[in-house]
């Protein structure tokens, strides 16, 4: 039977996904939840697998075409099915040439085996017209469609195919790369077998559920490479049948039709690497060794291991030699975590030279180290914008033209909570298996304050003159990551304590950074909360994250001479940890004096810096 692969939802608000890479092409074998494809949606990108083992029949949505959820991505054929839908297909394809040429001798071998007298009667036209029979045999293959990446993606876009039709592929083996206006992903074979045909093309947005390929078995594949891969299944579904060989040889004038009718003998793995050593040196291989789709899955045309473009900038931005790279994904194919982890590796012996340098090296050192920042090479180059970059661009401008924004400075003192945090980080890890930092300080006071000022915990639906006052405080983090700025939320927060605060915003950066985050795990904030000075900076205006009406921005904490009254009234020069808050606000709802009490609110609360209780103090 076909199995179909269709776009699953991807988060609650999703509806759409669009294909930006098949990792298998129309033809391929995949086996069960090898990587078919990769989709991205406005969440997150991810990769597809393959529902079924079989053959890659037919690709409907191609890389770059939005697909809604449910639509059809590819249709694979189950392995099971193949043979008996093969015979006719194989036969007609895979001997589709020697039967021009050599018709009479295919009827010679006729009581060895009942494929032969089928083919032999068929005529030059016939033949000829065998390679459309891929579509038939992919309507039997599974479809694989574009899923739901997310709850408000209802499309996206095919940015590269990674698999050709012909090609096998594994289940769960990438076919494609997808883009939303979100993430980019990878979308992976639900079954295994042959990618069959390819329906959405690079570029082309699909929607979700729209049918970006067919994989099929490995048999009913030989008539749709057929025209471009010589005999990739022939030669794999009949290497069982040595007479017909026999008799083959004995017609030397159609030499160039020869090595497709030569594909059912002893000698054709021979002959046709001498014909066609670029095309039938994987079908030979496949005849002889049907593991032969799945090792190879992880490989390009020159051996080499198989990398996304995800993955090849990502090594290329940290200095990654991809070649040194031990994959572990199918095959041996090269993921994101192998090139995080080297990452990781990397960077870890980099302390060693600074450890034993002296205080007054240090900056000659970071000083050195910064022209590594081009170590990528895009320095004189002219390439495409990533399509995270363009979502972040549509989204901040959209956000300027939606809400009237402007930015509010306060200055506080957090002289306190720098001294309870000296004093308790160290239990505090132990305990909690997490660092403690400022910003679940900042996050707590936040939140507590929303609960005091729902207008800023709000939002404005102009159309309907409506203002909806939200009755939990989701916050949203912005995240920096090396593809571009996430916003990840935790869900209720308010009901968070200090600690809980302190886990969820390392888990999401973790996560994050890794390409890990769900789809509804980027949705539903109903304030922002952005650590402007994790680089450094002072303050910024930060951008609104739609629809909410504010975003509280964090300044990085530093000791300065500040002037301090006492209570008698006199003045004193004193070092205190300062830090600025900025908080960006919509006017449409939100006036100056608002935004003045929400961040007196949280000056006071932070000043005060009675946290004990929640450090267990």
């Amino acid at each position: 039977m076909a199995f179909s692969v269709q776009m699953p939802a991807l988060g609650e608000s999703v509806t759409e996904g669009t294909v930006t890479r098949w990792l298998k092409q129309e033809g391929d074998r995949v086996e069960v939840d090898e990587p078919l494809l990769e989709v991205s949606t406005d969440k997150v990108d991810t990769e597809i697998p393959s529902p079924a083992a079989g053959v890659l029949q037919k690709i409907v949505a191609q890389e770059d075409e939005t697909v809604e959820v449910g639509a059809e991505l590819a249709v694979i054929g189950d392995g099971a099915e193949a043979p008996s839908g093969g015979d006719e297909s194989t036969s007609g394809g895979g001997t589709t040439p020697a039967e021009e040429a050599q018709p009479e001798p295919q009827s010679a071998p006729e009581p060895q085996a009942a494929p032969q007298p089928q083919s032999a009667p068929e005529p030059r036209a016939e033949a000829q017209s065998e390679p459309p029979a891929q579509s038939g045999g992919s309507a039997e293959g599974t479809p694989v469609t574009m899923p739901a990446l997310g709850e408000s993606v209802t499309e996206g876009t095919v940015t590269r195919w990674l698999k050709q039709v012909g090609d096998a592929v594994e289940v769960d083996e990438p076919l494609l790369e997808v883009s939303t206006d979100k993430v980019d992903t990878e979308i992976p074979s639900p079954v295994a077998g042959t990618l069959l045909e390819i329906n959405a093309g690079e570029d082309e947005t699909v929607e979700v559920g729209g049918k970006l390929a067919v994989i099929g078995s490995g048999s009913p594949a030989a008539s749709a490479p057929a025209p471009k891969h010589a005999q990739p299944e022939p030669a794999q579904s009949e290497p069982t049948q040595p007479e017909p060989a026999e008799s083959e040889p004995t017609k030397p004038e159609p030499a160039q039709q020869a090595p497709a009718q030569q594909a059912p003998t002893q000698q054709a793995p021979a002959q046709q690497s001498q014909a066609a050593p670029a095309q039938s040196a994987a079908p030979a291989q496949s005849a002889a060794q049907p593991s032969a789709p799945a090792e190879g899955a992880g490989e390009d045309a020159n051996g080499a291991p198989y990398v996304t473009p995800l993955v090849r900038k990502l090594a290329s931005e940290n200095g990654i030699d991809l070649a040194g790279l031990k994959g572990s994904g199918v095959g041996g194919r090269i993921r994101k975590q192998d090139v995080l982890a080297a990452v990781e590796a990397k960077k870890a012996p980099a302390p060693a030279p600074a450890a034993p340098a002296p205080a007054a090296n240090a900056p000659a050192q970071r000083v050195a180290s910064a022209p590594a920042a081009d170590s990528s090479g895009k320095r004189g180059t002219v390439q495409k914008l990533p399509r995270l970059r363009q979502i972040v661009a549509q989204r901040t401008r959209e956000s300027l033209q939606v809400s009237a924004q402007l930015t509010q400075v306060f200055e506080v003192d957090v002289t306190k909570i720098a001294r309870l945090r000296n004093r308790a980080k160290a239990a505090f890890e132990q305990r909690e298996g997490t660092k403690l930092t400022f910003l679940p300080f900042f996050a707590k006071a936040a939140v507590e304050a929303l609960k005091q000022h729902p207008v800023l915990n709000a939002s404005i639906d102009e159309e309907k003159k409506e203002v909806v006052y939200h009755g939990a405080e989701h916050l949203g983090i912005a995240i920096d990551t090396e593809r571009g700025l996430l916003n990840a939320v935790i869900a209720n927060a308010g009901d968070l304590n200090l600690a809980g605060l302190s886990h969820k915003i390392g888990d999401l950066a973790a996560r994050a950074r890794g390409n890990k985050l769900t789809p509804d795990e980027l949705t539903g904030g109903t304030f922002s909360l952005t650590n402007l000075g994790s680089n450094g900076a002072l303050f910024d205006t930060p951008i609104i994250q739609q629809p909410q009406v504010g975003i509280l921005g964090v300044g990085v904490v530093k000791k300065r001479a500040v002037v301090i009254t006492d209570e008698s009234g006199d003045d004193t020069i004193a070092i205190r940890s300062m830090a600025y808050l900025a908080l960006t606000y919509d006017h449409r709802l939100v006036d100056g004096a608002d935004a003045g009490r929400f961040l007196t609110t949280v000056k006071n609360r932070l000043e005060e810096g009675s946290f004990e209780a929640d450090l267990g103090l």
